[in-house]
């Protein structure tokens, strides 16, 4: 029989086994667990949304019922409609005691010693009876705190039965008490509002007077509580663990990943053309959208309309529970006049700094967006010095005819006098230092270019589907923000603009980034977290961020960390990009003197063409220097001399890097740690690379390659420095090459390679500069 026949006979035999069983949850429980109506928004039961959590193979029948309790569940018929339907092997989800708790109500009450505890043993004992297979949950926390704002419990002793019965009949325990007790303890009062129906008037038909509920969910609030259950079957090493659904990167579950909330606002629309906005461009809107802002925020929110038409304005200050909204057609053009933008306190590249006044800024906001297709210009041209280098001549010279002033070497143009003192002075101009007054800095105004979006110390940022052009610095930059979402949105700055950066998320905690696209003319996808000792003193880490289904089409580096990273950065989830002709691929960088662990960073199928320099870079000697040296620079190594460890040292570790095609780069793979605080535990699979050169990695620790391919034009593969504990596995490098490996230094270490055929490589390694001889081993 050939191949092609035993192959059709096995896959017909194959269409007609049956599918294996379904494993089924049945859920019983109370309003918190329960399903609920279309009507009901935006409450959500945990229950309802815990099937998200497992693959197709897991069936949830969500019999949960808002206001039962262990004893009216069974009286009204509703256990006996679960048990009746229960086969052998099918798990039962029990969680009561909200309603237990109403002494006054003798239907529902049950004492937590006595009727509650025989309750739960009965329901045990009946879905054993079945051949099922029970689970005890703890009911979950209630929403409330003291003064002080410390987390105060509401469920008396019934937590503590529901554990001494799991205990005793040795039935697995889910304690969703616990756990949520350690997450409302970690939000604190007012982040942990969003989880519960904290509702405003207007904004869902069923509440039009708003609704102060600390009991039932909205759907973050579920999906979160839904993530501790998910999180205690895991912990539990439970059957049900091996039916949740998995993430994009390896070794991480779908539940795992950062639940994300997404604000909502009344449909109130305040037009601004009611407030004296005229359309055309001739006449500032600045004071019209302003005050229709702050009108639609003291009536309790709504969305501030832009119609379609050109737009002229100054800056823009954003207020809580206000959508600004831009129509398809609209264009809202910023004004050029920088005496428009008045010079405050705020930050520069992650220092406290007097800049101009962002184009649109929010400080301290709840709940607010940018949303709509409409285009913001950020009229970046009065506020950029060009240097020369980026331009062609005839640019150069139309430039020059513009106006502004050019630099004594002529190597760089200001749009002013003011503009090209500041940028020469920098040593007190990007920053507050004693002795200087704001007077001072207003005399720079010029100078102070501010960042086109700025928002600071919000919680519930949205924006979706405008794009932003022409940014004068930093294009959005949301600072010590909670929950921001970002997606649909398109940035495209000039390719030779400086601190161009199209997105620098610095110190935020948990958000979404999707479907955008950013062309720009320095990092694109940037994540920072203060800068130096206020960096450290401010200790706020960027973490918790899913960022996916996204394409930038430039920029200094596609996926970028740092180099202002001195608060850490932690738990992040890169998926789905492409990095189209960006310097850089995957770029992460630092310096001495930043402190900062950069932590758990995970990272998968991304898709890169055009790479001028390195698909992937570690380097912990940032220069603050483009990262691809101009025709005929000659930069030099850093000094490599070890230093002492202290509060100045960075880190880099822990990183997982999966699923990786890179179309053309100059370098695969480039890594510089410091001697004393190497790169550390770097993980890279299933990765092709098309290069010009290798591995070019030096002062790292902890390197796992596995199934990885270099299409690599000339050099030797890999070349390592005191490099210590690398594995790889399964290693292609294509065509003949002169040498495969060379080693150097004295701390070169626990090298190992095995099955990876190097018959393509005229010599297999060298060792330089003390490397030991015993520090390679190559194995089939």
């Amino acid at each position: 029989m050939n191949r092609a026949v035993f192959a059709l006979l096995t896959f017909s035999l194959l269409a007609f086994l049956p599918a294996p069983p379904k494993v089924k949850i049945y859920m019983i429980g109370d309003s918190t667990m329960a399903n609920k109506k279309t009507y009901d928004a935006p409450e959500t039961g945990w229950g309802q949304v815990f099937g998200e959590l497992f693959t197709d193979q897991v069936e949830i029948h969500n019999h949960a019922v808002n206001g039962r309790s262990t004893k009216s569940f069974r009286d009204q018929g509703l256990w006996k409609e679960v048990y009746d339907a229960l086969q052998p092997n099918d798990y039962v989800f029990i969680q009561f005691g909200h309603n237990d708790q109403k002494e006054s109500d003798t239907s529902r009450y049950a004492a937590p010693q006595t009727a509650y505890r025989e309750n739960l043993l009965r329901y045990i004992k009946e879905t054993k009876e079945k051949g099922a297979i029970p689970v005890i949950l703890t009911p979950v926390n209630r929403r409330k705190y003291d003064a002080e704002g410390h987390f105060m419990d509401q469920h008396g002793a019934y937590p503590a039965v529901a554990r001494e019965v799991a205990a005793l009949t040795h039935t697995p325990l889910l304690d969703m008490h616990q756990k949520s007790e350690v997450l409302l303890t970690k939000m604190g009062p007012e982040r942990s509002k969003d989880l519960y129906m904290n509702v405003l008037p207007g904004v869902y038909p069923k509440f039009p007077n708003g609704l102060e509920d600390n009991t039932h969910f909205t759907p973050y609030g579920a999906r979160t509580m839904s993530k501790l259950a998910a999180e205690s079957i895991v912990e539990l090493v439970h059957p049900l663990r091996h039916f949740l659904k998995p993430s994009a990167f390896a070794g991480k579950y779908q539940f795992e990943l950062p639940t994300i909330h997404t604000p909502t606002f009344k449909n109130d629309t305040f037009d601004i053309r009611k407030y004296g906005a005229v359309s055309g461009g001739k006449q500032l809107a600045t004071d019209a959208i302003n005050q229709a802002i702050k009108m639609a925020s003291s009536t309790g929110g709504g969305v501030v309309l832009v119609p379609k038409g050109t737009w002229l304005s100054g800056p823009l200050t954003l207020m809580s529970n206000v959508n600004l909204h831009f129509e398809d057609g609209a264009l809202l053009q910023f004004s050029d006049d920088r005496k428009d933008y008045p010079v405050i306190l705020t930050t520069w590249e992650g220092l406290e700094a007097y800049r101009c006044q962002a184009p649109i800024y929010g400080k301290d906001l709840v709940n607010v967006a940018l949303t709509g297709n409409g285009i913001l210009d950020g009229a970046g041209q009065v506020w950029k010095q060009v240097k020369k280098s980026k331009l062609t001549d005839s640019q150069w010279k139309t430039l020059i005819a513009s106006g502004g002033v050019v630099n004594e070497k002529g190597d760089a143009w200001y749009p002013s006098e003011a503009s090209k003192y500041g940028n020469e002075h920098s040593e007190w101009t990007n920053k507050i230092v004693p002795g200087k007054t704001k007077a001072d800095y207003e005399a720079i105004r010029d100078f102070l270019r501010p960042n086109f979006v700025s928002l600071t110390n919000c919680r519930n940022v949205l924006l979706e589907g405008p794009t932003f052009l022409n940014s004068p610095a930093w294009t959005l930059h949301p600072l010590m923000c909670q929950n921001v979402v970002i997606r649909n949105v398109n940035v495209k700055n000039p390719w030779f603009g400086q601190n161009n950066d199209a997105l620098d998320i610095e110190s935020c905690d948990t958000g979404l980034l999707e479907n955008c696209t950013f062309d720009t003319g320095d990092d694109a996808i940037t994540i920072k977290s203060g800068k130096n000792e206020q960096g450290r003193a401010r200790g706020i880490p960027t973490q918790n961020f899913i960022i996916q289904n996204t394409t930038v089409f430039h920029g200094h580096g596609g996926f970028v960390i740092g180099s202002e990273m001195s608060g850490g950065v932690k738990n992040l989830f890169v998926n789905n990009c492409n990095f189209l002709g960006t310097d850089i691929g995957l770029r992460f960088k630092t310096t001495r003197g930043r402190g900062g662990v950069v932590e758990d960073i995970y990272i998968a199928n991304i898709n890169m063409n055009n790479i001028l320099g390195d698909a992937i870079r570690f380097n912990m000697f940032y220069e603050a220097v483009d990262p691809v040296a101009a025709p005929g620079e000659n930069r030099g190594l850093p000094d490599m001399e070890e230093k002492p460890l202290d509060e100045g040292t960075p880190s880099f570790k822990n990183f997982y890097i999966q699923n990786i095609a890179c179309m053309g780069a100059e370098t695969a793979v480039s890594m510089r740690g410091v001697p004393e605080m190497n790169v550390k535990n770097i993980h890279l699979t299933d990765a092709y690379f098309k290069t010009t050169n290798g591995m070019r990695i030096i002062e790292a620790d902890g390197l796992w390659f596995k199934n990885v391919t270099m299409d690599i034009q000339a050099g030797t593969a890999i070349q390592l420095s005191n490099a210590k504990n690398m594995n790889i596995d399964n290693l292609s490098v294509s065509g003949q090459k002169p040498l495969f490996m060379e080693l150097n230094g004295n701390d070169t270490k626990g090298i190992e390679v095995r099955n990876s055929d190097l018959s393509n490589f005229a010599e297999q390694a060298v060792f330089m500069n003390k490397a030991p001889k015993n520090s390679l081993k190559i194995k089939k």
